[in-house]
């Protein structure tokens, strides 16, 4: 039996996860924030009352009801460690999410057959990420502040991400595929924005997929209103177009177009302009997403303008809600635009939306400077739409330029982790 040699990476890989996670036990110690633990009642099946502010279907209250059965220390502790290691898994989800276009591809040949564009494994070895790059990406994610809130809150976006990307990247002639993000579309609403995605790429295996989705999201609204029928029919019928339901859409925690516009206009019923600038920022979305998979092969990025177009329209949007910053970063990683991703990653680090007043409801008498400090993840969000935009109508040249810088950048990836694994 072969056992791993110890090297000087994986030491140093080990100790910045290790000072990592001490510096956020010392951070949770000084600040404190409890994760989200049941209160209240207990939750069965016979006695379910809808609350006024929920903000997810009842069949999410059928699928957490087993968190109810453990004690509030052992759930807290529980939920802190399964978002760590769904940290470590959506990075390397990312990062094969981001490596299936920028893998080695054939010289086409002089007169190539077009063919539909398809969102599978490439036929060339995809790089892996080994397990000491994992760890130091983890190390610095968990100060990522959608990503720091998540685990200290004990919030579920790290699942759910992890779950929408792993099925969105399986294989289009995959079994089933679409069934789990119909799930997780009747768990939080926003991720349903995929499912028009899908149905829209134009391809029939995505098509394909998409249905599935749907039929599954289906499943879960006649589930909940089997087991739960007085809070689906509440739910569905009522609930679902309160758009302030989720709580305060004003506050700077709220990084939605909702948030930006009521923060602007200084109201707390930004009316009709956000509800028209969301109807044009989703047809807007998903055709820049049908678009840069169509005419330029670029999936990652269909899939990424899909959720930053679901951040942006969904009423609320919370900052830990913007964990899709991970593939984000891993994509433009991948692509060797390193200033761009240092700049994004700044962006979601930097907290300037906690650094404006926002207690008492001084977010709504923000002056005109302080509101890019107070929206930094929507303002991020429209600009990256723009960007995709251009890069669908940039010179053929010009991107044929990118991929190329693109290709060397995963071929020099692939060679690294290859001579490090012949060296240990």
């Amino acid at each position: 039996m072969t056992y791993p040699t110890v090297t000087v990476r994986s030491l140093l890989a080990v100790g910045a996860l290790a000072l990592s996670l001490t510096a956020l036990a010392v951070f949770a110690a000084l600040c404190p924030a409890a994760p989200f633990v049941p209160t209240g009642p207990t939750v069965s099946f016979t006695e379910y009352v809808q609350p006024a502010s929920a903000a997810s279907p009842p069949f999410a209250a059928i699928l957490f009801v087993p968190v109810t059965w453990l004690p509030v220390a052992t759930l807290k502790a529980v939920v802190v460690v399964g978002n760590v290691l769904l940290l470590a898994l959506l990075v390397r989800l990312s990062w094969r999410f981001a490596a299936h276009r920028h893998a080695p591809t054939p010289v086409p040949t002089p007169a190539p057959v077009p063919t539909p564009v398809r969102f599978s494994l490439p036929s060339v070895p995809v790089p892996v990420l080994s397990w000491v790059p994992v760890l130091l990406c983890v190390a610095v994610a968990l100060w990522l502040e959608p990503v720091l809130r998540t685990v200290l809150f004990g919030e579920i976006g790290l699942a759910l991400t992890c779950v929408v990307l792993w099925d969105l990247t399986r294989p289009d002639h995959a079994l089933g595929k679409g069934f789990a993000l119909g799930v997780v579309a009747g768990v939080e609403l926003a991720p349903a924005l995929f499912i028009a995605y899908l149905l829209l790429a134009g391809r029939p295996d995505a098509v394909r997929a998409g249905l599935t989705a749907l039929g599954s999201l289906i499943g879960t609204m006649l589930l909940g209103a089997l087991v739960l029928p007085g809070a689906s029919l509440d739910f569905w019928t009522l609930r679902v177009f309160e758009t302030g339901r989720a709580g305060e859409g004003w506050t700077t925690d709220n990084q939605s177009l909702q948030g930006l516009f009521a923060r602007a206009l200084h109201t707390t019923e930004p009316g009709v302009g956000w509800a028209v600038a969301c109807v044009v920022i989703t047809f807007a979305g998903l055709w820049l997403a049908r678009r840069a998979v169509v005419r330029k092969g670029l999936e990652t990025w269909g899939i990424l303008v899909t959720a930053l177009t679901a951040l942006l329209v969904s009423p609320v949007s919370w900052s830990h809600h913007w964990v899709w910053c991970v593939p984000l970063l891993a994509v433009l990683l991948a692509e060797g635009r390193w200033r761009t991703a240092a700049a994004v990653a700044l962006v979601f680090a930097a907290r300037t939306f906690r650094l404006v007043p926002h207690e008492g409801g001084a977010e709504l008498r923000l002056p005109w400077w302080q509101q890019p400090l107070a929206s930094p993840y929507a303002l991020l969000g429209l600009v990256l739409l723009a960007y995709v935009a251009y890069r669908c109508h940039a010179p053929r040249t010009r991107t044929a330029t990118r991929r190329r810088r693109a290709t060397a950048v995963a071929g020099q990836l692939s060679a690294s982790n290859s001579s490090a694994s012949t060296i240990r």
